[in-house]
Order: structure tokens, then sequence, then C-alpha cells
């Protein structure tokens, strides 16, 4: 008989509450140093996140579930088997609005044209991350097709 597959329990919260629970065989996702991925029994961790793509993988059987949930930045915390994200923001790509974001895309641009034209370092790095958020959350939302 096979061993019973090993999950582990994946929270993503944000200041808006809990937007994300499952158990998970592995999870995928940018910290500000690299691309991690975290497995059953992993050793304990505490990273920050970068923004991007957190892909849970729910199962290692042939039918694999895997949910994309954008995250613009935080910090994953895994010990005791328990992997818990706590995000700035977070979407799950069902939930992403996609003109929504392709608005805040073109929103971002401008602003980085104008704060070049004006020189303005500090609001051309913001527009540079309004932009980042932007696109992942695109980037998120067609990972689910």
């Amino acid at each position: 008989m096979a061993d019973p597959e090993k999950l582990f329990k994946v929270d993503v919260v944000t200041p808006d509450g809990l937007i994300y629970s499952h158990r998970s065989s592995i999870i995928d996702m940018r910290a500000i140093d690299g691309q991690r991925s975290i497995m059953y029994n992993h050793v304990p961790l505490l990273t920050p996140l970068a923004i991007g793509d957190v892909k849970v993988k729910r199962s290692r059987e042939m039918n694999q579930v895997v949910d994309h949930i954008a995250v613009s930045g935080g910090y994953i915390e895994f010990s005791n088997n328990v992997a818990t994200i706590i995000a700035d923001s977070a979407e799950r790509a069902r939930n992403i609005d996609v003109s929504r974001a392709q608005a805040a895309k073109e929103r971002a641009e401008k602003r980085m044209k104008e704060a070049r034209e004006k020189h303005d370092e500090r609001s051309l790095e913001r527009a540079q991350i309004a932009l980042r958020r932007a696109v992942n959350r695109i980037s998120v939302y067609n990972s689910k097709k």
C-alpha cells in the first residue's frame, strides 16, 4: 500500500483577513533573494516575499490542482508543517479583475512617464512598484487558463 500523500497547511492573510486556506504538497514563491519551494517537513523558515505569483500545488497525483495567488510583498513563515503568508495584498487568480489591473498598469505607465519628465525619482519609484503589482496581477490572472 502506498504512503498517504504528505500535505501541509497553507494560509494567506492580508490586512483584510484570511483570503486562502488549503492543504498543499508543495508551494512555489518568489522571495526577495530568489525563487523558493517548500514541501512537507521543510526546515522552519521566515523570509520576505517579492511581488510575485505564489503557486500552491494541492496534490502530487495526476489530477494536481494548482492555485495561483498574486502577492504584493509580505512574508512567509513555515514551521510545524504550516505555511503562513502574511501579505500586504493578495488575490487568487480567479478573483482578479483583469480590466481593473490593466487600468492600473496604464496609470502606472503614465505616472512613470510624467515622473521621468519631471526628474522625480521618488514618484518614479512608486510608479514602478505600482506597475510591477499590476503586471503581476495580470500575469497571475492569465496563469489560471
